[in-house]
């Protein structure tokens, strides 16, 4: 099993949007792999200052999130 850790920055607009998240799959944009994550993953989200925050996730629970999110980019 990998265990090696990732972590997923994101940044957002001052009025809250996310305009760039890291790991995107392709076909959705940054607030919908945002809210996705929150959704699956918020337990593990950071807020940090200057509008950005992280979620800190092993290799293998990216992997299943991305295929997870798959469907939705469709």
């Amino acid at each position: 099993m990998d265990t090696k850790n990732v972590v997923l920055h994101a940044r957002f607009a001052p009025n809250g949007t996310v305009v760039e998240i890291s790991e995107r799959p392709e076909g959705l944009t940054p607030q919908a792999w945002f809210n996705f994550l929150s959704d699956k993953a918020g337990d593990v989200y950071q807020t940090l200052a200057g509008g950005r925050g992280v979620f800190r996730l092993t290799h293998d629970e990216l992997v299943a999130l991305k295929q997870a999110a798959a469907p939705a980019a469709a």
